[in-house]
């Protein structure tokens, strides 16, 4: 099978060290299945694993990815030859930048029957990461109505996680407050269900207050903890959640969080693939609801840009784009 990846970490500056491998295509037994790869999406986080070291060359990338049952191992029950799935994968296995990918079941859901393989391949990892902000680090409930009244702030929201949770989070009752600056990012932001969408190269705070809100129930990082970490702790309530993707670069001051009793966490969608956590099964029941909602028209894809084939030259490209920062939604590239 044919697989896009490269030999040694690099930078985009470097040129383009992308290259094609021919790789055997695996064969799934126990509860793998092999699915051939028809869409996937790149995100920040390919950009990232681009730069650690390759422990075993080549190291092929890609989390996101829709396609098509292949084969299935013989303890496989959720899955069937034919059926198009959609999962995110995990960075300690080959990933989805290649024809063929063998994948656990119980991080795999059917992709929504009413949108396009390149629509659906928006979803699972963003998707995910949101779910698990929303439901198991600032434990909201899955009953609307308990979260009406509780406020939600999104940093950087016209992003692919941040257009997905506000989706998400509006649905389950949140009242949703996003930040973006430019006209096209605002406008995405209140397209999506943001309540309120402030300018986060002005005062944040200031903005809020004009709103006749003090402070925030939860907040949620999704660009550079370090800049926004004072200003964080100084907009959540008392006894709140902040959550953040993104790691700090620089020595933090926890004690801060003391005085109003914060609770604050790093979310990271891969931690439950990378340590075959018992509850693995949560990717599932995440995507399974997701693509619900998605057929039940209360979520849309959030794909904006489309590259058509997986060669050296689009993958390069993709990183690229995702490095300007400037991305809205999701970039995919159709297999």
């Amino acid at each position: 099978m044919k697989a896009i990846g490269f030999e040694n970490p690099f930078t985009l500056d470097q040129g383009n060290q992308f290259k094609t491998f021919q790789l055997n295509t695996p064969s799934p037994s126990g509860h793998d299945i092999l699915v051939k790869v028809q869409s996937i999406s790149v995100n920040p986080v390919d950009t990232k694993q681009r730069l650690l070291p390759v422990e075993q060359s080549p190291r092929i990338l890609g989390f996101d990815a829709v396609g098509t049952v292949e084969a299935v191992g013989n303890e496989v029950t959720m899955f069937k030859v034919g059926d198009t799935v959609m999962y995110s994968g995990s960075p300690n296995q080959h990933g989805s930048n290649a024809e063929y990918q063998l994948i656990q079941e119980n991080l795999v859901a059917h992709a929504p029957n009413n949108i396009s393989a390149e629509q659906s391949a928006s979803l699972p990892l963003t998707g995910l990461t949101a779910s698990e902000t929303l439901f198991d680090c600032f434990n909201i409930s899955y009953n609307p109505d308990d979260n009406k009244g509780k406020s939600l702030l999104i940093i950087n929201a016209a992003g692919g996680v941040g257009s997905i949770t506000i989706q998400i989070a509006k649905y389950y009752g949140l009242h949703v407050i996003t930040t973006a600056s430019r006209e096209e990012t605002q406008k995405w932001c209140y397209d999506l269900g943001a309540d309120i969408v402030l300018n986060h190269k002005e005062d944040l705070k200031q903005q809020l207050i004009e709103h006749d809100i003090n402070e925030v129930d939860y907040i949620f990082c999704t660009f550079n903890t370090d800049m926004y970490y004072e200003k964080m702790i100084d907009m959540i309530k008392p006894r709140g959640h902040i959550a953040t993707i993104v790691a700090f670069n620089d020595k933090q001051d926890l004690n801060l969080l003391k005085p109003k009793s914060i609770t604050f966490s790093h979310e990271f969608m891969f931690a439950r693939p990378i340590h075959q956590t018992n509850d693995m099964i949560k990717h599932h029941e995440y995507l399974k609801d997701i693509a619900i909602k998605v057929e039940q028209g209360h979520y849309q894809p959030t794909t904006t840009q489309v590259l058509n084939g997986l060669t050296e030259d689009n993958l390069y490209k993709a990183h690229q784009i995702l490095e300007s920062q400037s991305m809205i939604g999701k970039l995919v590239i159709n297999i």
